[in-house]
């Protein structure tokens, strides 16, 4: 793990004060019922620690799906308040319909010392996404906030009023998650144990490149797959390897790595000591096309090294993979999609760089 160069939750007084924290809840809904709560799970351990601290208050605030600013049942955060009070039991958690304004300002009065209160999808209002000053300010005034907290990790690529305008004006550190991801990433660059070897899948060439060209000097082996192989990359770099054969469908469409692609790559994980993976090498949503993944998902989980998983689709594939394959265990399995690409690519997130150095 890389040392985190920014301020923590751990490097403040937190007793007496209410904390402001962004958190990452967008998770998959159906029908009002969350389908896989990672997401929810992971911000525990900072919330714990905000009340064990003495916190007076800890208020929540994130974003769920696409609303594109307007009020959309469906995507309502009550069942991520009702979700966290199942997994807080010992705490009073509750839940407001409003983000700011009086109604919202209420709520947190309302609320107990030493509870936690999260508020309605901040995607309901343009102001969000357009990184409004003004926005980020009436939510500050309506919960009275004194310390903002960051530890929505897959948010953080995304300059947003949650993300940055609010952190301009409240002190602002990180959480446990936030700090956990990034160092490991980036220590996955900066000091990885040998051999380092770089998975690559998932369908656009325009999204990984960056990843490939930033990883080409520091990993000893890139392993390319996906549609991204199946389309024919093409790259002559010596310690880059691209899938040579395809399961097709009925049609000739290659939708997963072959036989003879899988075993090289599955003997590259066994012999490399960090593994980071970000997209998947097939059509993992129908199991015929997803014999490459999981034979991959299954070699990275039963190594005792370093083992990184990032991006969105193979985030979740991995997560169903556990599901029934309860013994496996990775080091990181990221939250963030965008987020961890975007720093493995060496770019900068302004959602952490606006945060406190040390």
């Amino acid at each position: 793990m890389a040392e985190f160069r920014k301020k923590t939750i751990q490097d403040v007084e937190i007793a007496g004060k209410t904390v402001l924290v962004r958190v990452d809840y967008n998770v998959p809904i159906k029908d009002g019922v969350i389908q896989e709560d990672m997401r929810i799970s992971g911000s525990l351990s900072t919330i714990r620690y905000l009340l064990d601290q003495g916190a007076r208050k800890v208020i929540l605030i994130s974003h769920l799906g696409r609303p594109d600013g307007a009020y959309v049942p469906e995507l309502s955060l009550a069942p991520c308040a009702q979700r966290l009070g199942e997994l807080l039991p010992d705490k009073i958690v509750r839940f407001s319909d409003m983000i700011y304004g009086q109604d919202a300002k209420d709520a947190v009065d309302a609320l107990p010392d030493g509870g936690v209160l999260l508020l309605e999808n901040l995607r309901f209002v343009p102001d969000e996404e357009a990184n409004s000053a003004q926005f980020a300010q009436e939510i500050v005034n309506a919960t009275g906030a004194e310390l903002f907290v960051q530890d929505g990790f897959a948010v953080i690529h995304r300059a947003h009023a949650s993300t940055d305008a609010i952190a301009h004006i409240l002190p602002s550190v990180a959480g446990f998650l936030v700090e956990n991801e990034v160092s490991r990433l980036e220590g996955a660059m900066q000091n990885p144990a040998r051999p380092l070897l770089v998975i690559v899948g998932g369908a656009k060439v325009s999204d990984k490149q960056p990843l490939i060209d930033k990883f080409l000097m520091i990993a000893d082996k890139i392993a390319v797959g996906g549609k991204i192989a199946a389309d024919g990359y093409k790259n002559s770099s010596p310690n880059v390897y691209v899938a040579e054969d395809f399961a097709e469908d009925g049609n000739g469409n290659k939708l997963d790595i072959g036989p003879v692609s899988t075993k090289k790559i599955v003997d590259m994980v066994k012999e490399a000591k960090t593994i980071v993976w970000n997209g998947t090498l097939g059509m993992v949503e129908d199991e015929r096309f997803a014999r490459g993944s999981l034979a991959v998902a299954r070699a990275m989980g039963e190594s005792n090294d370093m083992t990184i998983v990032g991006g969105g689709d193979t985030t979740g594939f991995v997560e169903q993979v556990l599901k029934t394959n309860g013994e496996l265990t990775f080091n990181l399995i990221s939250t963030g999609g965008g987020a961890s690409l975007e720093l493995l690519s060496g770019k900068k997130l302004p959602g952490l760089e606006v945060l406190q150095d040390k």
